[in-house]
C-alpha cells in the first residue's frame, strides 16, 4: 500500500492504471525522454564550492578512497513526473572504474525516509550492478513509477535515488553546491538502498555524488530549457531545501509547460581555467566550453537555453578580457544550434558584483568588463532573446546589487553583494519574458 494525496492506494491497482495510460501512449507514439533533473558533474570531491555543507570527515574520510561499501540517498526534485524513469550515473571525473549496485527508486516521504511501497529496484542492461569506467557515465535501464498518476498530485514532491558502492569508488564525481538535504552511510556499512527507513541514512549532505541526470517519460510535445552558468543559476544564498533558485521560479511560472533543468556550477567560468582534471580540477569545475557536451547537448527533449555566466571570468582569479568571453559566447552559441535543431539560445545579462565583499570581485575593472559583455548579450543579435537580469537586481544609484537582495538565505548574515537571494531570485526569473518560450502568462 501507498499513501499518495492523503489516501492509501494498492499499488497493484496504481501500476495497472499507469501501466495501461503509458502504454496507450508508447503505442501511439506520444512519450519521448525528457530531462527532468539534473546536477553538473564536478570533481573530484571536496574540490567544489559547497553551500552550508556539513563535516563528513566520518562519512568520506579519504578524498582519494572515496566512498567504501556504503550507500547514498540522493533526493532529487523533478520538473515533470512520468510513469517511467531512468537516472545518469557518472563517473566523468574518477580516476578508476566504480562499480554501483543496490540501486533504488522511490517517493521521498520525509528527511531520508523513502514512502513505504513506493522504492523501485534501478538496473542497467537488464543487471543489477554496472561498473563505470573513469570519464564515462551510464543511463539506467528505464524504471516504472507506478505511484505517478495524471494531474499534479506529486507536483513539489521529490525522488529518493539510492545506491551502493561496492568496494572503494576512487576520487567521486560530485555536484557540491546542491543545497538540497541528501543522505548517506558510513564505510562498510554495505548495501542500504532497500531499507526505506530514515535510520539506515544517519549522516546527512548538501551536495549530489555520481548521479548526474534524471529523464522522465514524457508527452512528446514537452520540452526542457536548461539553465547554464554558475554560482548565479546554482543557487548560492537561496535557502536550503527551498527549491528558490531563479531556475526554480521561472519552472513554476512556466507551470509545466516547459521543464526547467538547472545546470550550473558554483565558481564556473566560460572560457576558464584552461585545463581541467581530476589530477588539475579547480573549485568552479571545467569551463562552460568544456561542459557543454555532457551539461546540455546530451541532456534529452533540449529546444531551450538560457546562458548567464561571465563574472567569474572576469574575477581576481579569472582575470580574462570581455572579448576573450564574447568569442567563447559565440563558439558556445555554434555549438549549440549545430547540435540541437531549432533551438532558443537566451542570453542573460550579467548582475552586478560592484563592493562585494568577496576578496575576488567587486572591484570596477569587473564591472566595466561585465558591462561589456552584457552589451553584446543584448544587442550583438547572437541570441534569440534577452533575460534582463541586470536591470531588475542592479541599483541605479550605486551600481550595486539592490539592497534588498543582499541579505543571504542559505546560512543567514548580511550576504556578499555578489549573489541575490530569494527575492532576488524571484525578481530574476519575473525578468524572463514567457512569450520567449511560446506561452503566455505571468
Amino acid at each position: 500500500m501507498l499513501r499518495v494525496g492523503g489516501r492509501w492506494m494498492a499499488l497493484s491497482i496504481m501500476a495497472a492504471a499507469s501501466f495501461a495510460a503509458s502504454s496507450a501512449a508508447a503505442a501511439a507514439g506520444q512519450t519521448h525522454w525528457v530531462t527532468s533533473w539534473a546536477a553538473s558533474a564536478q570533481g573530484p570531491y571536496p574540490v567544489g564550492n559547497p553551500s552550508a555543507p556539513p563535516d563528513l570527515s566520518l562519512v568520506f574520510p579519504s578524498a582519494e578512497t572515496g566512498a567504501r561499501d556504503q550507500s547514498l540517498r540522493l533526493v532529487v526534485k523533478p520538473g515533470f513526473w512520468g510513469a517511467k524513469a531512468r537516472m545518469r550515473f557518472s563517473n566523468a571525473l574518477g580516476t578508476q572504474p566504480v562499480t554501483f549496485d543496490g540501486a533504488f527508486v522511490g517517493l521521498q516521504w520525509s528527511g531520508s525516509a523513502v514512502m513505504p511501497g513506493s522504492n523501485r529496484t534501478i538496473t542497467f542492461g537488464g543487471s543489477n550492478s554496472v561498473t563505470i569506467a573513469p570519464g564515462e557515465s551510464v543511463w539506467s535501464d528505464a524504471v516504472a513509477l507506478p505511484f505517478v498518476k495524471a494531474g499534479n498530485e506529486l507536483r513539489g514532491r521529490k525522488l529518493a535515488v539510492s545506491f551502493h558502492v561496492v568496494g572503494s569508488s576512487g576520487p567521486m564525481t560530485w555536484h557540491a553546491k546542491a543545497l538540497q538535504s541528501s543522505y548517506a552511510t558510513l564505510p562498510g556499512a554495505g548495501s542500504k538502498g532497500d531499507d526505506v527507513s530514515e535510520a539506515a541514512f544517519p549522516f546527512a549532505t548538501a551536495s549530489w555524488f555520481f548521479l548526474d541526470a534524471l529523464d522522465m517519460a514524457a508527452p512528446k510535445g514537452l520540452a526542457a530549457v536548461v539553465a547554464f552558468g554558475d554560482s548565479i543559476t546554482d543557487g548560492t544564498a537561496s535557502t536550503m531545501n527551498g527549491d528558490d533558485r531563479w531556475p526554480d521560479v521561472l519552472a513554476r511560472r512556466l507551470d509545466g509547460r516547459w521543464v526547467v533543468v538547472n545546470a550550473g556550477i558554483g565558481g564556473n567560468q566560460v572560457v576558464g581555467p584552461k585545463e581541467y582534471s581530476p589530477r588539475k580540477p579547480f573549485p568552479g569545475g571545467p569551463s562552460a566550453l568544456q561542459r557543454i557536451d555532457r551539461d546540455v547537448l546530451t541532456l534529452s527533449g533540449v529546444k531551450a537555453v538560457i546562458w548567464l555566466e561571465g563574472t567569474n571570468d572576469f574575477s581576481r582569479n579569472g582575470n580574462a578580457d570581455a572579448d576573450a568571453v564574447i568569442a567563447g559566447m559565440r563558439e558556445g552559441v555554434a555549438r549549440i544550434r549545430a547540435a540541437i535543431p531549432g533551438v532558443k539560445v537566451i542570453g542573460a545579462t550579467v548582475t552586478s558584483a560592484l563592493g562585494s565583499s568577496s576578496p575576488a570581485h567587486g572591484f570596477e575593472l569587473q564591472d566595466e568588463k561585465r558591462r561589456k559583455l552584457n552589451d553584446f548579450i543584448r544587442g550583438s543579435g547572437v541570441f534569440d532573446g534577452v533575460a534582463d537580469f541586470d536591470r531588475v537586481t542592479t541599483d541605479p544609484q550605486t551600481g550595486g546589487m539592490k539592497a534588498e537582495f543582499v541579505p543571504d538565505n542559505t546560512v543567514g548574515g548580511p550576504g556578499d553583494k555578489l549573489h541575490p537571494n530569494r527575492i532576488g531570485y524571484q525578481a530574476m526569473a519575473a525578468a524572463i519574458d514567457l512569450a520567449m518560450f511560446g506561452v503566455g502568462g505571468k
